[in-house]
């Protein structure tokens, strides 16, 4: 009687496997077979054998996230590269827009204030900026790649296109400059180092022969004064493009312009003071508007949105965007202007955004 009694107790005191001590009495038996079974033996019941174990997660912690689906990741990442390709085709129109703004003010002041004046309100809004965001100086290495950009683009580019656009047109001007893509690159292949391919050459020179002709038989067979002004733009602007492009490999594009601005003016100041009394300043509808736009919406705005946008979409893609710019120029010359188009001059900037778009490729 005493070894069935004991016999009896260690069957009541035995616990079953696969349920753990912890399990209240009352508890179902699905519930035991439908947790601690699938702990000790890694699978669950409701899992076919061989498959991946579900993951589950510790006691006392938080069950993980699930992980979002494609379709969600796809449209989360589509967001921001819409944002970057709308900002920098508002940088495209910004700068299309630059020639109809020069011409409105040259109706009232003199190239020489029209652009000191540019520069000084340029350069005003860039260091309220640089100010404002207590960005730190640039590097001692960087104040001559800056100076080159001050040189090209905030006074040779400017200065230059504004002695051009007081006998020329802005439809041929932006013909002419339509070729500014092209230029850069060719000034970009050659400051890296960079030997690119014959197709990339062959295209830049039938881009550079296309303008040439054009420029020839609309100035009569022979390069007036404002052609050779804007050739000169051409180079001086492309030059500060490249050497804007290696300093934005380390600081951000839109202080690359700022510095350059501010760099420029105690010039801009001295050269308005002195250009003011010597040349006709009459402040009308159209030049203030068009000096505003120059020096806030072009120069500085502009170029703020163009980087942003690049940041975003990346350089190939923004630039296939910028090949609209001289087209762009020629519509707000009609209807701003009311200037009237020859044939050849959307033709010719046709010809010249295919051979952009070839340097581009084999560039790529």
């Amino acid at each position: 009687m005493r070894a069935q009694s004991s016999a009896t107790e260690r069957r009541r005191i035995a616990v079953p496997s696969g349920t753990s001590p912890s399990v209240r009495r009352g508890t179902s038996p699905s519930a035991h077979r439908g947790t601690f079974p699938s702990a000790h033996r890694g699978t669950s019941p409701s899992v076919p054998r061989g498959a991946a174990p579900a993951p589950t997660a510790a006691p006392g912690t938080a069950q993980a996230t699930t992980p979002p689906e494609p379709a969600a990741a796809g449209s989360a990442r589509r967001g921001p590269h819409r944002a970057g390709a709308l900002q920098a085709a508002l940088g495209v129109v910004a700068f299309s827009l630059t020639f109809p703004a020069t011409a409105w003010g040259l109706e009232g002041m003199g190239p020489w204030t029209f652009v000191a004046l540019r520069c000084v309100l340029s350069a005003l809004v860039a260091g309220a900026c640089l100010l404002a965001l207590r960005v730190p100086l640039p590097r001692r290495a960087d104040w001559g790649g800056l100076v080159v950009v001050a040189a090209g683009v905030v006074v040779g580019f400017p200065l230059l296109t504004s002695l051009a656009l007081q006998t020329s047109s802005t439809a041929h001007a932006a013909v002419v400059v339509g070729l500014l893509p092209l230029t850069t690159a060719v000034f970009s292949a050659l400051r890296t180092g960079v030997r690119p391919s014959r197709t990339f050459w062959a295209a830049a020179l039938a881009g550079a022969a296309a303008v040439i002709a054009f420029t020839v038989a609309q100035s009569g067979g022979a390069l007036s004064a404002a052609d050779l002004y804007l050739f000169a733009a051409l180079l001086v602007c492309a030059a500060g493009y490249t050497e804007g492009g290696r300093l934005a490999r380390h600081m951000p594009g839109w202080q690359v312009i700022g510095w350059a601005l501010v760099l420029c003016l105690p010039l801009a100041v001295v050269a308005a003071a002195l250009a003011l009394p010597h040349e006709p300043f009459h402040l009308t509808g159209h030049s203030t508007a068009g000096l505003l736009y120059a020096a806030v919406g072009s120069q500085f705005l502009g170029l703020v949105v163009w980087y942003r946008g690049m940041a975003a979409i990346g350089v190939p893609k923004a630039s296939q965007l910028q090949l609209a710019q001289p087209l762009l120029t020629l519509v707000w010359s009609v209807f701003l202007l009311g200037e009237s188009l020859t044939p050849a001059a959307p033709l010719t900037a046709a010809a010249v955004l295919v051979c952009i778009a070839v340097t581009q490729r084999a560039r790529g």
